[in-house]
Parts: C-alpha cells; sequence; structure tokens
C-alpha cells in the first residue's frame, strides 16, 4: 500500500471518530491546513518530474476530494446532532407556571390629556372631536387664513390629491382649529369646548415631528372679553403645573383667526438643567418662555360660521399636548413620544390606575 493510501485510510478513520464539531476542525487543520498533510503532498508536486507528476498528481488530488467530502458529510451529520439535541434540551413544559406578562403603561400624552380634560370639564368646558383628513375650508378658508399664506405652502401641509367637495384639496389636518369650526356651524350657542387630538406638519427635529398632539379651546357666548381669557388660562395652567405662582404675560401678535391676537408666555426658573414653570419672569433667575398662542376670534370667522359677529364674541386659544408634558415631567426630547421605546414608556409611563382628579391630585 502505498504512501497516499495509507494517508487517506488514516485520515477518514479521524474524520468518522471525530464526534464533535470541534475535534472534527482540528482533523481538518491537520489535513488540509496550511501545514496539513495534504497540503504538504500538494506542494511536493512542484519537485516532481513531468513523468512523477503524471501519476501522482491525480491520486494526490484525488486525496484532497476524498478528504474534503468525508469532512463535509461528516460536519453535516454533527450539526443535524447538535440541532436535534439543543431542541430536545429546549422543550417547553406546558405544566410550568408562565412567567408575568409585561406591565403595560399608560403614555404621558394620554395622561396628559385627561388632566387637561378634568381640569376643562371643572371649568364648565366639553371636549369635541373631528376628522384628521379636512378640507382647505374647515383646515383654512372658514378660519380667515388666505391662499398666500405660508402656512398654505406644501412643504408645511401635508396634501391629497384628490379635491375636496367645493373646490380645494383635502389634506391632513394643521391644528384641530377644524372642530372649532364645525362646532360653531352647528349654532349651538352658546359654546365652551376643547378640541384636542392629532395634528400633521411637515417638520421634525428633537422639538418638532410631522404628527404631535394639540389641544385648542373656544368660548362662544355674549359679552365675551379679554379679561375672560386671561383668567381662563391662568386658572388651567395653575392647575396643570399644580402651582399658584404661576405668571403669565400677554404679548401681542397676529393670528388670521384672532383680532386681536396674543402670545402667552410664562415665567420660569432653570433646575438641574430642566425648566420649572413657575414665579415671574422679571424676577431674578427666571425668564420668560413662549407657552401658547391666544385672542378673540375674529369677527369674519364667526360670521363664516353662519353666528352674528354683532352678538356673538369669544376668545380661542391653542397649546401643544407634547410640549406640555415635556414641561411638567422633564423630558428634553420629542421625538422620544413615538418610539415605542419600552425603556422609555416604564419611566415616564402612568399607572393605568393614576386616573386623574382634582381633589386627589391631577397628577396622582
Amino acid at each position: 500500500m502505498s504512501d497516499v493510501d495509507s494517508l487517506q485510510q488514516q485520515l477518514l478513520s479521524s474524520i468518522e471518530a471525530a464526534d464533535t464539531l470541534d475535534a472534527l476542525e482540528t482533523v481538518r487543520v491537520a489535513a488540509l491546513g496550511k501545514q496539513g498533510s495534504v497540503s504538504a503532498l500538494l506542494k511536493s508536486l512542484g519537485g516532481m518530474t513531468p513523468e512523477q507528476r503524471q501519476s501522482e498528481g491525480p491520486r494526490i488530488n484525488g486525496l484532497r476530494e476524498s478528504v474534503t467530502a468525508a469532512i463535509t458529510s461528516r460536519k453535516a451529520k454533527l450539526e443535524s446532532a447538535a440541532l436535534e439535541a439543543k431542541l430536545a434540551a429546549e422543550r417547553i413544559d406546558m405544566t410550568l407556571p408562565a412567567d408575568a406578562a409585561p406591565k403595560g403603561s399608560v403614555h404621558p400624552v394620554s395622561q396628559v390629556m385627561d388632566e387637561l380634560a378634568e381640569i376643562f370639564a371643572d371649568m364648565g368646558f366639553a371636549v369635541a372631536t373631528g376628522p384628521e383628513i379636512e378640507s382647505e375650508w374647515y383646515n383654512f378658508d372658514a378660519l380667515n387664513i388666505p391662499p398666500t399664506h405660508p402656512a398654505r405652502a406644501m412643504h408645511d401641509t401635508f396634501y391629497f390629491p384628490e379635491e375636496a367637495e367645493g373646490g380645494g384639496h383635502m389634506l391632513l389636518r394643521t391644528h384641530t382649529s377644524p372642530v372649532q369650526i364645525r362646532t360653531m356651524t352647528q349654532g349651538n350657542t352658546p359654546i365652551r369646548i376643547i378640541a384636542p387630538g392629532r395634528v400633521y406638519r411637515s417638520d421634525s427635529d428633537a422639538t418638532h415631528t410631522p404628527m404631535f398632539h394639540q389641544v385648542e379651546g373656544l368660548v362662544i357666548d355674549r359679552g365675551i372679553h379679554m379679561g375672560h381669557l386671561k383668567w381662563t388660562l391662568e386658572t388651567f395652567l395653575k392647575a396643570y403645573f399644580e402651582r399658584d405662582d404661576i405668571v403669565l404675560r400677554l404679548r401681542p401678535s397676529y393670528f388670521p383667526f384672532t383680532e386681536p391676537s396674543a402670545e402667552v408666555d410664562v415665567g420660569y426658573a432653570q433646575e438641574k438643567g430642566r425648566r420649572v414653570v413657575g414665579g415671574s419672569g422679571d424676577e431674578p433667575g427666571h425668564a420668560w418662555m413662549e407657552l401658547l398662542g391666544s385672542g378673540m376670534v375674529h369677527p369674519k370667522v364667526i360670521a363664516n360660521c353662519g353666528l352674528d359677529p354683532d352678538e356673538w364674541q369669544g376668545f380661542a386659544f391653542g397649546v401643544g399636548v407634547d410640549r406640555l408634558a415635556m414641561l411638567k415631567y422633564g423630558m428634553d426630547d420629542l421625538r422620544a413620544f413615538f418610539d415605542g421605546d419600552l425603556r422609555w414608556l416604564a419611566h415616564y409611563g402612568f399607572n393605568a390606575l393614576n386616573v386623574p382628579t382634582l381633589s386627589g391630585g391631577i397628577s396622582a
């Protein structure tokens, strides 16, 4: 028996005897590795005469192919056996008690909306809702927003290609103000509503997202003036932040749907890297922060809804629900609200039994 035949029998026996993948790998390296016995025979072909290569070459190459095929076959068998052993070991015993399911929590946005509904219900406001897909008339025209207003541009608003009845296009509402229009056109005066819900604008960074939540308030009655607006906002913010030292500053502004219009600032202080609402912005260590927009409902908007502006007056305001949650509960990135990260929810989420009440505490 030649050396090639003897080596082949020896290697095939070692391959068959390998009972683990690690042992088989050791045999492979010893045979086919850079310093392996089969590799050494292949290297020896270069020093042979043409006649020797003609006779020994096929035998040595046949040895390599035989060993390679045997290793591949043995490896497949060992891997199959290892998989069967793993599956047998991981068999589930259905008689054992199951692990407790992950504990759910209430999203901060849902919690804040419940808090807002509780506060305004105590002030005599009802909660009104409307469709998130609106026509241009409800979203812009009825609100006295001219066709050339920047808010109507394609880079700010998500439009649908379909046209709405009566002209214009359908769109994803950019604010919850269309709910105010729908409520006023019903003619059931006087009106005291808040309109919370999702709104959509083409914007995205740490403080803006394409979809966010907003709450707007509307009061329509006889003899309404700015004093009623300021009292409503002060009462609301004191109840929401659960502080009596909330100080507001109203600055003249412009909104197409209110006249006069006012930006509402609140005083705050910086504590441990976060903004804490409270106090006057003119106090040492405090500053002013813009929080919401407001104003008296424009007479044209009242008339567009079929009401007589000489008889009915009112005020409106709007604020981002997500921003209220960030300020009250110390969150610094709006995008985390929509990531669905269970770790974030476990940290900031609320127990299902944490139902806000004015008597027990809004954020209890």
